[in-house]
């Protein structure tokens, strides 16, 4: 199936195209459709399915433009607000389409103006239940967007939800996209929504072929010198670390920095002018790292990330799929690195059966393993590089006091000097002892469900 079957107007078909995209994704195959034909719509599709453009382009294609809010969308993060919004205008700009992005933080005055004058809004749920009942806006949408709405939930925002959906009445089209089918979703989507239909993306369509995934056992005190190791020999073009909790975004983006990386943190404690300056900064390539908790990074949509890090494994599944969705974007490569003590492993067996994608197992690479990728990296760009006018006229000078090879040794120690290798030569575990620790935790895990099943025999014998 291509983007044309869904027959957009014009304007639409042409910024489609301009963005790259050619096949839909599975949710945007299945979702569009019903979406145009102005069903109500029950998603469940993780970060990395492409679910936002699932929604924006049949809203944006059904759309009138007479002078009216024709869509309210209600994410749970302010970076998540500023990223559909973008988003929206990236497709709609050639349609004539305005879009704002509402969101604490920020003057209450310019934002109601813009409200005013959009067509479509992107919205958190509590600087938007302020204005309403403030009386400063009002809204009237043709279509209500829930996005991330177990986040929404999850982040204590469902009475806000509720309370929005009576000040803009019940006469609208209603998309509710979630990654999980929680209880509460389901009570809520029950409430809400009119005969809807549902679409749903399964474990395997949600991690794509072409994300690999790998792991690295090291003990906590390697972490620091693994994370370096590992970032100097796959040399990402641009990489998210994820960490469990906001005191070690900062100290591992102070150490970092330390080192000569290009790195900043993301996280829930900073100022939201801070905040948007470090994703500028990392979208635009001024940063080669981004260093964030999984809050932070909601709804972040980065082009060519190459790299995910998990310095911390996340608490379950879920999560684990939202940060390694964020890399092998567009039909791209990307790979998923997910540094692990040898406490965590049961947690990461744990998430590798609940995705049933594999998770390789690595060994941590040695000093001369990057030694010989640089090597190869620098013939690589040597016969490719072009010759310029300045380097003859350098050369031929040089050749005036030292013959050629010895000009070629020396413009050699040169680049290699510029490659230094951190810490010590062993890192981590080797694959004998990741193969000896994974026999252990199947050994525990048999006899975990043995005992398990001893005692519910022995309760079904008293019961006799």
């Amino acid at each position: 199936m291509k983007f044309e079957n869904f027959n957009f107007k014009n304007e639409l078909a042409d910024a489609v195209k301009k963005a790259g995209f050619k096949e839909p994704s599975p949710i945007q195959k299945d979702a569009i459709p019903l979406v145009l034909q102005g069903f109500d719509l029950i998603a469940q599709a993780h970060t990395g399915t492409g679910k936002t453009a699932a929604f924006a382009l049949p809203i944006l294609n059904n759309l009138k433009l007479d002078g009216t809010q024709e869509a309210l969308i209600i994410t749970p993060t302010r970076e998540l607000a500023i990223q559909v919004s973008d988003e929206v205008y990236r497709f709609g700009k050639n349609i004539g389409v305005k879009s704002v992005a509402v969101y604490g933080g920020t003057p209450y005055n310019r934002q109601i103006e813009q409200v005013k004058k959009a067509n479509i809004v992107v919205a958190t749920p509590g600087r938007l239940i302020d204005l309403l009942k403030s009386g400063k806006i009002k809204l009237n949408p043709k279509v209500v967007v829930l996005d991330e709405a177990d986040e929404m939930l999850d982040m204590g925002f469902l009475d806000d939800i509720k309370k929005i959906l009576q000040f803009i009445g019940s006469n609208h089209q209603t998309l509710l996209f979630s990654a999980t089918m929680t209880k509460d979703i389901k009570t809520l989507a029950n409430k809400i929504l009119k005969e809807p239909k549902t679409v749903s993306i399964t474990k395997s369509e949600v991690i794509t072929a072409n994300i690999s995934q790998e792991y690295y056992v090291v003990e906590e005190r390697e972490k620091n010198d693994a994370l370096i190791r590992l970032i100097d020999f796959y040399n990402p073009n641009k990489s998210i670390i994820f960490c469990r909790m906001k005191k070690e975004v900062d100290r591992l983006s102070a150490f970092l920095n330390s080192q000569g990386y290009s790195c900043k943190g993301l996280h829930g404690d900073m100022g939201q002018k801070e905040r948007e300056i470090t994703i500028k900064e990392f979208k635009k390539g001024s940063l080669d790292i981004l260093i964030a908790t999984d809050v932070a990074a909601r709804g972040l949509d980065v082009n060519n990330l190459s790299h995910v890090f998990n310095y911390h494994i996340p608490f379950d599944s879920q999560s684990y799929v939202h940060r390694i969705g964020r890399t092998g974007r567009a039909g791209k490569e990307g790979l998923a690195i997910s540094i692990v003590t040898p406490n965590e492993f049961r947690a990461l067996q744990k998430i590798q059966k609940s995705v049933g994608s594999k998770i390789e197992s690595k060994e941590v690479p040695r000093i001369s393993d990057i030694e010989s990728k640089k090597t190869l990296e620098i013939i690589e760009n040597m016969l490719s590089q072009k010759v310029l006018e300045d380097s003859i006229e350098l050369v031929n000078y040089l050749k005036e006091g030292m013959d050629i090879n010895t000009i070629a040794y020396k413009f050699a120690s040169i680049i290699l000097g510029k490659y230094e290798i951190k810490g010590r030569d062993k890192i981590g575990k080797s694959q004998k002892e990741i193969s000896r620790l994974v026999k252990e935790n199947k050994n525990k895990s048999n006899r975990k469900n043995r005992n398990r099943r001893f005692k519910t025999e022995r309760k079904l014998r008293q019961s006799a």
